[in-house]
């Protein structure tokens, strides 16, 4: 009988050198899977993984690395940016103790898995062995003395577990490690470890200390759904392409190229699958949906076939099931999940690699090629896009530029391999039709969960992707005031580390993308003003601007600051402070004011938000009518009843 050679440790040692020793494959690019630990410490974990993490850097410092971080919110999002750029082949773990701690990182896990991104989260938990009952931050519910904050993830996330008993730790962490190198299933992983676990010792088998590969899962098309998918290609008079993230995920820009060089199918991207193609492609249309561009969503609009590769199908992007308008429309999805590939009811689902399935319709659709005249309709629509692109961009001379103009200035002044990182607010929407993306990585908008305050955390994660790779690539981040208030502490991990980066905060003393909202929805702005309190009004609607210091409040934290003072030449001083911000190797915020009341070209999307039926206020009935007139052109969902 041959003795299992064993390594007595605590269960939090165990797991840290596990995590080590893990590692992704994907062809011929191995690395690791979690190159790092993001850790806030309290005392749920450390003497846990506090306890390992230290040991670990004073016996192996390269084995599992630690980094600080300021919220533990952050530490997620900083674990996304980062698997992004690593085309979620690799993330960080995040560890936070009890109860708050564990609650902060809730957001983060909801961001990971709303945008299929790997994110391992090791919330710490109460006592398993309720020796001390209940202890400081613990929830207490007499119906299920149970429940803990952990148990909040269990909704947020694509796998969850909790570690009762040290013997738990092996089967759990293996089935972690399949779910987040799993591109169909991939999100926020949580292991929630109670306190007295994670300092208990336990023998460990060597075995499962020794590296382990994880093979990324890259499945080719079925013949059956191949051939129906090819066979509704070769028969549509207008195809277009819906490019998603899963494009970038899978390294198939080349192959998307390829296939649309070869057919003449026009490409319009969702918000993460910016740069499936660069701006200047013959056969891409810009953004499309809600957000998207007039050539997008027009020629979305006469369809007869739309191949959805790698895309959710947000309500963003269909446009709240508007914009595709021929009444036989019929969808292929591409898909790596069938649970996005079957969506729209779809008949044409191929469940399969985004790069695998391209590069076999580029073999089966030989031939196949988009007539003269769909041709020459798609280059007329992007054409007068690119004119009114331009158009936006001209500065204006006024002392509050608009934000158009402020991204045309970024836009200028930074180089085609740049990172252009963005959250929420009006800049998505404006980004999504107006940025020229040059680079398949350089277009990092966060949109699945849209959350306020990722931006400069998220920055920082995909910086330190760029870093991982040998990339000296800059890292632009542009965040409105509203989106900076929400979380910007993370400026001083980009401080403590030295990490560069460059942040372009826009103040326009509110809620820009909300404040506009609120006008179509007839509540007229109402609460969207960063405005003094009118005692005799009871609201926040005055015109007494509050005296926020934003760029004082970074200068704080020991980064770099530009400010731009209203005047107008705000946008030629704006270039100047991106230049400088490139040429120096410390972190630079600019600050600029802009006019949140001008808006960048329609693109003939729409967004379904309901308008009150009924209503006191003349602007909410005015709304209410024009809102039935919109949703005239939605969809039905299978087995609805139009509203027609």
């Amino acid at each position: 009988m041959t003795t299992l050679e064993t390594k007595q440790m605590t269960v939090a040692q165990a797991l840290v050198e596990f995590l080590a020793r893990q590692w992704t494959v994907d062809g011929d690019l191995r690395e690791r899977t979690i190159p790092g630990v993001f850790g806030i410490f309290g005392h749920g974990n450390v003497a846990g993984i506090g306890q390992a993490l230290r040991q670990a850097n004073e016996l192996e410092p390269d084995l599992m690395p630690y980094y600080q971080a300021r919220n533990e919110q952050a530490m997620v999002h900083q674990s996304v940016g980062y698997a992004r750029m690593h085309r979620r082949r690799a993330t960080f773990a995040s560890a936070a103790s009890v109860g708050p701690g564990a609650a902060n990182m809730l957001t983060g896990a909801a961001l990971a898995t709303s945008n299929r991104m790997p994110a391992l989260l090791l919330p710490s938990d109460t006592f398993a062995t309720r020796v001390a009952d209940p202890v400081l931050q613990q929830l207490e519910f007499p119906h299920d003395i149970g429940i803990q904050v952990t148990d909040a993830f269990r909704p947020l996330s694509r796998f969850f577990d909790r570690v009762q008993r040290p013997e738990q730790l092996y089967s759990i962490a293996l089935a972690a490690m399949r779910v987040l190198t799993d591109p169909a299933e991939t999100g926020a992983v949580t292991i929630a470890l109670p306190e007295d676990v994670q300092a208990e010792a336990i023998d460990v088998p060597l075995e499962f200390l020794q590296d382990r590969e994880w093979h990324i899962s890259r499945p080719l098309p079925q013949r059956g759904q191949l051939e129906r998918a090819v066979a509704a290609i070769r028969s549509a008079k207008r195809p277009v392409i819906v490019a998603g993230g899963g494009v970038i995920y899978s390294g198939a820009e080349a192959a998307l190229a390829a296939l649309v060089e070869a057919t003449g199918i026009p490409v319009g991207t969702s918000q993460a699958g910016g740069g499936a193609l660069p701006w200047d492609h013959a056969q891409y249309v810009g953004g499309i949906g809600a957000t998207g561009t007039t050539a997008a969503n027009r020629i979305a609009a006469e369809a007869d076939v739309v191949i959805g590769i790698g895309t959710r199908y947000s309500d963003f992007t269909t446009a709240s099931r508007t914009v595709f308008q021929d009444p036989d429309v019929r969808f292929v999805n591409i898909n790596v999940a069938g649970f996005d590939a079957y969506k729209h009811g779809s008949q044409l689902p191929v469940v399969a690699d985004a790069r695998e399935t391209l590069e076999v319709l580029l073999a089966e659709l030989g031939g196949f090629r988009v007539d003269t005249a769909y041709a020459e309709r798609i280059a007329r629509e992007k054409r007068e896009w690119d004119a009114a692109v331009d158009a936006a961009f001209a500065p204006t001379g006024s002392d509050l530029p608009g934000q158009p103009e402020i991204i045309g200035a970024v836009q200028a002044a930074s180089a085609p391999e740049d990172v252009l990182v963005q959250a929420a607010g009006s800049l998505p929407g404006d980004l999504h039709k107006l940025w020229r993306v040059r680079d398949p990585l350089g277009y990092h908008v966060e949109y699945a969960f849209s959350c306020m305050g990722y931006e400069i955390a998220g920055g920082l994660g995909v910086k330190r992707g760029a870093l991982t790779d040998g990339s000296d690539r800059d890292v632009i981040v542009m965040v409105g005031d509203g989106s900076y208030l929400m979380l910007h502490t993370e400026l001083v991990t980009a401080v403590a580390e030295g990490i560069k980066l460059i942040v372009v905060l826009i103040q326009n003393h509110g809620y820009a993308s909300i404040g506009h909202l609120s006008e179509t929805v007839g509540s007229e702005r109402f609460g969207t003003w960063y405005r003094s309190y009118d005692e005799q009004a009871r609201n926040f609607q005055g015109d007494d601007i509050l005296p926020v210091d934003l760029a004082a409040n970074a200068r704080s934290y020991g980064i770099d600051v530009i400010e731009i003072e209203p005047e107008p030449h705000a946008i030629d001083r704006l270039a100047e402070a991106i230049a400088t911000a490139k040429a120096s190797d410390r972190s630079t915020l600019i600050h600029i004011n802009s006019d949140p009341l001008v808006y960048a070209p329609d693109g003939e999307g729409w967004w379904d938000v309901p308008v009150a039926e009924v209503s006191e206020l003349e602007s909410t009935r005015r709304a209410r009518s024009e809102y039935e007139r919109l949703r005239e052109a939605r969809r039905p969902l299978l087995g609805e009843e139009s509203d027609r």
